[in-house]
């Protein structure tokens, strides 16, 4: 996985002027990913806006969810380049990619 700044649930809830039980209900709700590292929950920097999380998102982390991925998992899919979209879907969905993204998602039900 290439280099990705890593928020915690306090430094997300301070960028988007949340409160941290808002930024847990929004990973619970699947607006957002999270991962534990050394037993902290972290979001990477990539998945928010300056506004909150990215909008491409939660459709994705649903339908990845319905393909029978974990969190971690979805995490890591996310954020690893794949080969079909020639980038990491996280950086093809920034790039206006969303169904391509959404297609090769769809491929990888199990």
């Amino acid at each position: 996985m290439s280099e990705r700044v890593w928020l915690t649930v306090p430094d997300v809830a301070e960028r988007l002027d949340l409160t941290p039980s808002r930024v847990r209900r929004l990973i619970e709700d699947r607006h957002l990913l999270a991962q534990r590292q050394d037993g902290v929950l972290r979001i990477p920097e990539v998945f928010l806006t300056e506004d909150g999380p990215l909008p491409e998102l939660r459709g994705t982390v649903v339908l990845l969810g319905d393909s029978g991925f974990g969190d971690d998992e979805a995490v890591t899919w996310l954020l690893e380049p794949e080969d079909s979209l020639g980038a990491a879907p996280i950086d093809a969905l920034l790039a206006g990619r969303k169904a391509e993204v959404r297609r090769v998602a769809q491929a990888l039900a199990f």
